[in-house]
This record gives C-alpha cells, structure tokens and sequence, in this order.
C-alpha cells in the first residue's frame, strides 16, 4: 500500500511525531518541520485537539495545557503548506469528529490514536474519508484491535474501497520501558492481513530498527529540536535532530538488508560460486581406455565442469583419452 508517494513494500516510512512539542508556537512547529525534514524523515505529524472536545470540564489543569497548544484551522492550513515546501508529508491526529473534515484536505492519510481505537464514531469518520489509516494498538490486546478493524472495515465495505490500513504495535506509556516494549507483537498482527508499523515510545533509537526486522514498515518516533527545551514530558522521551537522523539511517539499512524475501543466488554470489563449488574430477592419473570406477573420482574447486551428484554419468563408461589426475571429468570424454 501506499501512503502518499511513499510505497510500502519498498521503503518504510518514518513520521517523525512533533505531537505538541511545538507548545502552541507556531514558529517552533515550522522550526520542527524543517529539522525533521533535514533529519530524513518523509512524514511530520502533529496533534489536532480541541480541547473542550478531548476532557472534561472540570480537567482545569489539563484544558488550560491544551488550550496553550491548540493550533487553529488556519494554523493547520498554513504548516501543511509549510510540510509541502520541506519536502515531507504533513499528518495530524484528530481528537474529535469535526476535525477529521477540517483535517481531510490537508492529509494523505489518518492517524487514530491508541486512546480512540475503541472510539467507534471517530474510527467511523475517519473511514468515511476514503483515506488509509494508521491505527494505533496501545492499552488493547487482538480482540480490541480486531473490533477497531471491523468498524473501518465495515465502512469500506459499504463504500466498496479498501484505501489500505496499517497497525502500528505501540505501548502507551512514556516513556516505554525496554522490558515492556514488546516487540515480538508485531509479527503476531501480521494475521491481520494488514500493513504493519510501530509507534515508539522507547528512550532512544534502538527500538526501530528492530521493528523494521520484526515487518514494520511505518516507523512513528516523537521529534523534538531540544530535550531540554521546557518541562513539557515528550520533549524527554523524543528524539533530536541527530537521534532522528541515526533512526532513519538505520531504519534504511535495516530495510536494505531484509531485501525482498525471496531466497535465490544473488549477483554478488556469483563469482564466489564458481569458485566455491566443485567439479568432479579424475582422482590419479587414467589413461584412454580406462573403465571409470568410483574409486577413480575426486571432487574438486572451481565450478565449470561436472556438479557433484552427477557420478552416474562417468561409472563404468570408458574413457575415449587419457585424462590427469585433478582433471575434468566431463560427458564428452567417455563413450
């Protein structure tokens, strides 16, 4: 499948996740733009809260964070614009129903997050744009994540497209400890049928290149300009420019050296093979006339002549000319 100009099955895409580590300024959510876009990344995504939409009236503390970080429609307009001239893709996740129509002009895809993959009419919504989703699986086990799927599914069905869905493997907690990062969930969704990624919360890199290998091809890492920039948790638990830099480097190599699955003799094995596979050959000196017996075969490197397993072809056939210890054994030499 694939997610705007990016096709799965070749590469694997990486979003750098700037969620609010913008803090509501404009400027530092361009500024993230351009340092994930210098990093390597193909993909920014941010979060698009309302926040009387997300908690509850009496979540002061919460309302008064959120409403600092709140990006406006316009807002949005102008850093999808922004995305357009790095070079990168611009996601965001909707936290409420109006905002996937407000989102739906600027986005090649949705991202539900882990905390709505059981909120039925946003999962609903977001199908109903005809778009491919990123699915979270954080704080859910296969039951929940199959009922997350139905709910998209059925509106596809009823639409007859399937825009093509992927499940990212992630933990909700931040960040995630090593132990509980859980890696080897990812081949398990694989039964699925779908695309799979992961959304990290781990401390550093080291977490997505292993996912690469595990069959993740969309790799979702928190970006951030400075770890220290202010008290804001995900600052912490993202990664900086040089840290993003690294993950798609090594995301890169490791989806390199996967390859396409397919066991065969590659190009570059192929002078090593001639080299490496033996031929069979005279074991002493015979002279022309000579009966060929098993005790008169060897096998030695290179290739070129005949393969080991093709001793039927010479025992008991006469030899029409003499042939030197170490020497071909070949068809045309025996009658």
């Amino acid at each position: 499948m694939k997610i705007g100009p990016v096709d799965l099955d070749r590469e694997v895409l990486v979003v750098a996740e700037i969620g609010n580590n913008h803090e509501g300024d404009l400027g530092a959510a361009e500024a993230l733009i351009f340092g994930a876009a210098e990093s390597g990344a193909q993909a920014v995504k941010f979060q698009t809260i309302v926040p009387e939409r997300l908690v509850a009236p009496d979540q002061t503390a919460r309302l008064a964070q959120l409403r600092r970080f709140a990006l406006s429609a316009d807002q949005h307009a102008r850093l999808a614009r922004v995305a357009a001239s790095a070079n990168v893709m611009f996601l965001s996740t909707p936290f409420d129903l109006d905002s996937v129509a407000m989102l739906d002009p600027f986005v090649p895809a949705f991202k539900v997050a882990s905390g709505d993959n059981d909120f039925v009419p946003l999962l609903q919504r977001v199908a109903a744009t005809g778009k491919p989703v990123l699915l979270s699986t954080g704080m859910t086990d296969l039951a929940g994540v199959t009922a997350a799927m139905d709910t998209v599914r059925k509106v596809w069905r009823e639409r007859q497209i399937d825009p093509g869905l992927v499940l990212l493997h992630c933990v909700a907690a931040y960040p995630t400890p090593a132990e509980e990062a859980n890696l080897r969930a990812i081949p398990a969704l694989e039964a699925a049928g779908v695309t799979l990624g992961y959304s990290d919360h781990t401390l550093g890199i080291g977490a997505a290149p292993i996912a690469v290998a595990l069959g993740a091809r969309v790799i979702e890492k928190h970006f951030t300009l400075d770890h220290d920039h202010s008290g804001f948790r995900d600052h912490k638990l993202s990664a900086n420019p040089a840290q993003m830099k690294a993950l798609v480097e090594r995301v890169r190599e490791a989806n390199a050296l996967l390859g396409d699955g397919v066991k065969r003799m590659m190009p570059s094995e192929r002078a090593t093979a001639e080299a490496a596979r033996r031929s069979i050959v005279a074991a002493r000196d015979l002279s022309a006339g000579h009966v060929l017996a098993w005790a008169d075969l060897t096998w030695l490197r290179p290739a070129g002549g005949l393969p080991p397993g093709r001793e039927a072809a010479l025992i008991g056939r006469r030899l029409r000319c003499a042939v030197a210890a170490g020497g071909q054994l070949l068809p045309d030499l025996v009658d």
